[in-house]
């Protein structure tokens, strides 16, 4: 039974292999789907949420065949995403490479219980250090995108989109969200170990609720899901280190409210910051 005010939430760090073909792909996207109707089969959730690119493998060797690999919205990853919302009548939120007529961009798609497409959102802010090599293949996008499950407003935002505190900041201040879902290909490079400490500062700073989602992997893993508020006694929720993962978490809408009102800094902002500097 689906209870008024909270959320059922299947978050999935599963494992993505290498691939160069669309047949590959494909294999790929039927495996990832069998693993989420197994996981809600015998306890329905209300949002199932997959990684970063999770239809195709994040590495200079896949993306060397996006022309191959990247999709238009209604594609291959829509399909089998959409016939497994249907199914098990929940939203899903999935990652991809999209295609349209000028432009190839990192993308999250939301379908709902009907199997309909809700909205999509392009990674906007695109990395270009470490592992990272998004700016040789792919364009940024240029509008954000929330949508409400149960009375919770939701907007998707990608990897290094995280580092970028305005971009939450907006969602937050400007269009009332209540959870971020923070989908991510973290590689365990020199920028890996800082990763949680924005996603703490993200939910914390925003008090909302905050998926910071990784693939598994022996060079990825360890996500996270942040609270309103964490501290000595309310810790966030840890994945395992590389493993597989799909985790199944129930939050609470009134929450937020609570939190707002016991830890009030974001009703005590300044309605601008523009003010006089004294300088010396």
């Amino acid at each position: 039974m689906k209870t008024k005010n909270k959320l059922k939430l299947l978050a999935c760090q599963i494992e993505i292999p290498a691939m160069i073909t669309t047949s590959e792909r494909d294999a790929h996207l039927a495996v990832s789907t069998a693993k989420v109707r197994e996981a809600i089969a015998d306890s329905p959730v209300d949002i199932v949420v997959l990684p970063e690119l999770s239809s195709i493998e994040y590495s200079r060797e896949t993306f060397d065949n996006l022309a191959e690999l990247a999709e238009p919205l209604d594609g291959p990853s829509y399909q089998s995403w959409s016939k497994i919302a249907k199914e098990c009548n929940v939203h899903i939120v999935y990652s991809f490479a999209r295609r349209d007529e000028k432009s190839t961009h990192i993308c999250i798609a939301v379908v709902d219980p009907q199997g309909e497409l809700v909205g999509y959102y392009d990674k906007i802010h695109l990395a270009q250090y470490g592992a990272a090599m998004e700016k040789e293949y792919f364009q940024r996008g240029n509008q954000l995108f929330t949508f409400t499950v149960k009375g919770f407003k939701i907007s998707p935002i990608i990897c290094y989109d995280i580092r970028i505190p305005e971009l939450c900041r907006t969602l937050t201040i400007d269009h009332g969200v209540d959870m971020i879902l923070h989908c991510a290909a973290f590689y365990r490079d020199e920028s890996f170990y800082a990763w949680h400490d924005f996603a703490i500062a993200r939910a914390i700073e925003n008090q909302i609720f905050f998926l910071s989602l990784n693939r598994a992997g022996e060079n990825y893993g360890n996500s996270l899901f942040c609270y309103p508020w964490m501290d000595e006694n309310e810790l966030p929720v840890s994945f395992p280190d590389t493993a597989e993962k799909l985790m199944k978490i129930e939050i609470d809408h009134t929450m937020v409210g609570a939190v707002r009102k016991k830890y009030t800094f974001l009703g005590d902002r300044l309605p601008t910051y523009d003010i006089p500097l004294l300088a010396r």
